[in-house]
């Protein structure tokens, strides 16, 4: 009867299977199993087997090709910002120095002069003797003197010395006797220089001083002469050095202005006029502001221009 009934069990037990089809789940660590129906003759399913080892992996693929990169169209421009403050304005500089310009060509000697005739000697002044001063106080007496040796004791005994008469009445003043002339005085020779002492040790310098202010010209000052052969208007090569030189000073000296003078030409005045021109020029082509290079009678009215232009500097008022 038992085994009637187990073959009945395992009978049933193999028609569950054959009509009730079960669905797995695998993962990547355990398999599992379940039923769609339970079924209440089927025991607990058993524990899983351990899963097996990985399969070879696979070749990699080969890469896809790139793809295509489209830039997008430049954004519209940001509005500008606000402008920052202004700086400080920074100190002014120094003011400049004037540096005295180097000394001229020294102008030849004049003629010398007549002597002059020689004034008469005066006479002789009188010489007047002042009045004998008072006698000064007596100095004190000396120290007595070391006593001598006692000399031998002579023969003869001297008396004692009688005693002074009455002094005589003081005769009167005699007349003053003429002044004589004043004799030559002859100069004796000169007597050999000391020697010098020795020169003491040199100070610490002083503190540099602040610098002073620009030097001004007031007044239009003769500074050059430009000259030219007769009957021409053309520079010369030295007069084209007097003129770099004449530039590079304006240069360095800023606050002034030059004036070129050739009005008091006594010949052509048209060739005096193109004279001028050409140092102006000169000076522009040099590097000379035009606005500092004037035209005019600014020199001496006395002096004459004949075949040169006179060039003179004075400090701008502007």
């Amino acid at each position: 009867m038992k085994r009637f009934i187990g073959v009945a069990a395992l009978a049933l037990l193999a028609a569950g299977c054959s009509t009730q089809p079960a669905a797995t789940t695998t993962s990547s660590t355990t398999t599992t199993t379940s039923y769609n129906q339970p079924d209440p003759l089927m025991g607990p399913p058993g524990f899983a087997g351990p899963a097996g080892p990985a399969g070879p992996m696979g070749a990699t693929g080969a890469t896809g090709p790139a793809g295509n990169i489209t830039a997008g169209p430049t954004g519209p421009m940001g509005p500008q910002g606000d402008t920052g403050p202004q700086g400080p304005v920074g100190s002014a500089g120094p003011a400049g120095s004037v540096v005295v310009g180097a000394r001229g060509d020294t102008g030849p000697v004049g003629p010398v002069g007549a002597q002059g005739a020689t004034g008469e000697t005066g006479s002789q002044g009188t010489t007047t003797i002042g009045a004998v001063g008072p006698a000064g106080p007596q100095g004190p007496v000396g120290a007595p003197g070391i006593a001598g040796l006692t000399g031998t004791q002579g023969a003869t005994l001297v008396g004692p010395t009688g005693r002074t008469g009455a002094e005589g009445a003081q005769g009167e003043q005699g007349i003053s006797g003429q002044v004589g002339s004043q004799g030559m005085t002859t100069t004796g020779d000169v007597g050999h220089v000391g020697v010098s002492g020795p020169v003491g040790a040199s100070g610490v310098a002083g503190a540099t001083g602040d610098q002073g202010p620009v030097g001004v010209v007031d007044r239009w000052t003769p500074f050059r002469t430009v000259f030219f052969s007769p009957d021409g208007s053309n520079l010369s090569a030295s007069d084209m050095n007097k003129i770099s030189e004449v530039a590079s000073y304006m240069a360095n000296n800023p606050s002034l202005q030059i004036g070129l003078d050739g009005f008091r030409d006594s010949g052509n005045r048209e060739l005096s006029d193109r004279r001028v021109d050409t140092v102006r020029n000169a000076l522009i082509a040099d590097g000379v502001p035009a606005n500092r290079v004037m035209i005019g009678a600014f020199g001496d009215p006395q002096a004459s221009r004949n075949g040169r232009v006179e060039l003179l500097i004075i400090t701008s008022h502007t």
